[in-house]
């Protein structure tokens, strides 16, 4: 692995404060708290101890990224690593809840926070970073330094989260920012604009910010009104490289459905196989049906799919979008669902297309079997954005693409999701230790890079009938409080080897197939 984690200049951001922790009507976790210089246990490290704006909020718990942090990850030591890195997760997700719940001790006294959230936490993930050295050091050369990533910090969300009485004061003014709130401005930081004077008319939407959250989202951790923006307000901004004349124009097209049977559960068989609430959010899937936790290649060769074309059993799987509409959906008591604050009614897509397309550049090869690909990043709030990938937009609006807010679509337009995977492919390996590197982008020029391969790219399109004037919200670990810049797609390639053919072929001589 060997890659340097790249952090937001958030998570490097010092809050050294004395917090007061509150839970506003809706349950939004804020704190307004005062700074002092040299106190540096909430913010970076001893480097960065500066003082603080006290109008700074803390809101979550950001922990370094354990798996960017290993060396490569011997095969015989993986399967340990792995349920380590899956165990450190829960242990995130666990102190959240402590954070929240004791909200009132940690007003009274700061040091709380530290001896009842962050010290124990920084033990464990002490302890659990132990046996992942361990694991490696049997099978090759032991890692060091990898300590320094325990300990985690208390961090502010700098995208404006507020407590909900301050949303709601807004809200009455038309200018929460949530759908149907306007902001009248037009700079992408939220909300809906009527011809730029902001009065909250949202395009003759509610102005409520949907009925779940009072401007805290149902959850109670988000999401929050700076996590929207007006589609119109946004420019055009999507471009694609020039094809150049051996590029590989054509598209194959596999149809899988909408995930109509409900197929749900909170695994990732790809980051966290074997271990049951791998993901703490939960997944739609479509395509392959054995797709669990637990599901070895073989279980995926056999399973059945809901794809059209039986030769492809392959899995998509993305986290579910739900409304904010004060309505909880059958997970509410479950793992991945209302146990990590993931509620609201899940959305059933009302499209999903998956194309398969070529290199501007160049012609395609094969995908391998069982090939695993993620592309974006679950904890992109706290890892910062070097892996984020998803894009949000409006039908009638797709030229127009957002990446850290959740759009605000007008009448009779529908929200979308997509997803373009990684087209590169390193021409060895179906996954990799941080499941990354054994795929890649292609350039600005559209060209893999040095001793990569370009292979079929998944384009991957999810469109939803939301409600005018509704509040929603994708799945998220906990401590990333919703944001959209944290979605993300899985896939694994289970095409027969016949049927993978055709897809080379077809992409490769520029027809469209399905």
């Amino acid at each position: 692995m060997g890659r340097t984690r790249k952090r937001s200049k958030l998570a490097n951001r010092a809050i050294a404060a004395s917090a007061a922790l509150v839970l506003g009507g809706g349950g939004l976790l804020a704190a307004n708290f005062y700074a002092s210089a040299g106190e540096g246990r909430f913010g970076g490290g001893p480097q960065e101890q500066r003082t603080v704006n006290t109008a700074t909020r803390i809101s979550t718990i950001d922990c370094p990224e354990v798996a960017n942090g290993l060396p490569d990850v011997p095969e015989g030591a993986r399967p340990e690593v792995d349920r380590e890195l899956a165990a450190m997760d829960t242990q995130i997700t666990e102190a959240y809840q402590r954070f929240a719940d004791r909200r009132e001790q940690v007003q009274r006294d700061r040091a709380f926070a530290e001896s009842a959230v962050l010290d124990p936490l920084k033990d464990k993930r002490r302890a659990a970073i132990e046996r992942i050295a361990v694991a490696i050091g049997r099978n090759a050369g032991r890692p060091q330094g990898l300590e320094s990533l325990a300990p985690c910090t208390l961090r502010a969300d700098d995208d404006g989260i507020e407590t909900a009485e301050a949303a709601e004061t807004k809200g009455r003014n038309g200018q929460n920012g949530f759908p149907g709130g306007g902001n009248g401005g037009g700079d992408n930081r939220g909300g809906t604009r009527d011809n730029g004077n902001g009065n909250g008319n949202g395009n003759n939407q509610n102005g409520n910010g949907g009925n779940g959250g009072r401007g805290a989202g149902q959850a109670g951790n988000g999401p929050v009104a700076s996590d929207f923006a007006d589609i119109r307000s946004v420019r055009p901004n999507a471009r694609k490289p020039r094809q150049l004349q051996n590029a590989s124009r054509g598209t194959f097209t596999s149809s899988c459905g909408r995930n109509e049977n409900g197929k749900f559960n909170p695994d990732n068989v790809i980051v966290a196989p074997g271990v049951s609430n791998g993901a703490h959010h939960m997944h739609d899937y479509v395509g392959n049906q054995a797709n669990d936790a637990f599901a070895s290649d073989d279980d995926l060769a056999r399973g059945e799919t809901t794809c059209r074309n039986q030769g492809d059993r392959s899995t998509y799987y993305w986290p579910v979008l739900r409304l904010q509409n004060g309505r909880n959906d059958q997970d509410a008591n479950a793992d991945g669902g209302g146990r990590d604050q993931n509620v609201g009614e899940i959305l059933t897509p009302s499209q999903v297309t998956l194309n398969f397309v070529g290199s501007p550049v160049s012609r395609v090869t094969a995908m391998p079997k069982f090939l695993r690909i993620i592309t974006g990043d679950a904890k992109a709030f706290t890892n910062g954005d070097a892996n984020a990938n998803a894009s949000w937009s409006c039908t009638g609006f797709e030229n127009r693409q957002l990446k850290a807010k959740y759009p605000v679509c007008p009448q009779g337009s529908q929200v979308v999701r997509s997803f373009s995977f990684q087209s590169c492919w390193d021409g060895r390996n179906t996954d990799s230790a941080n499941h990354r590197t054994h795929v890649a982008f292609a350039g600005r020029d559209g060209r893999c890079p040095a001793g990569f391969r370009a292979i079929p790219q998944l384009v991957q399109r999810i469109v939803y009938d939301v409600p005018a004037g509704a509040t929603f919200a994708v799945d998220s670990f906990p401590e990333q409080l919703h944001k959209p810049v944290t979605d993300h797609g899985d896939f694994i390639n289970v095409f027969s080897n016949g049927l993978m053919r055709q897809v080379v072929n077809c992409v490769n001589t520029g027809r469209r197939c399905a």
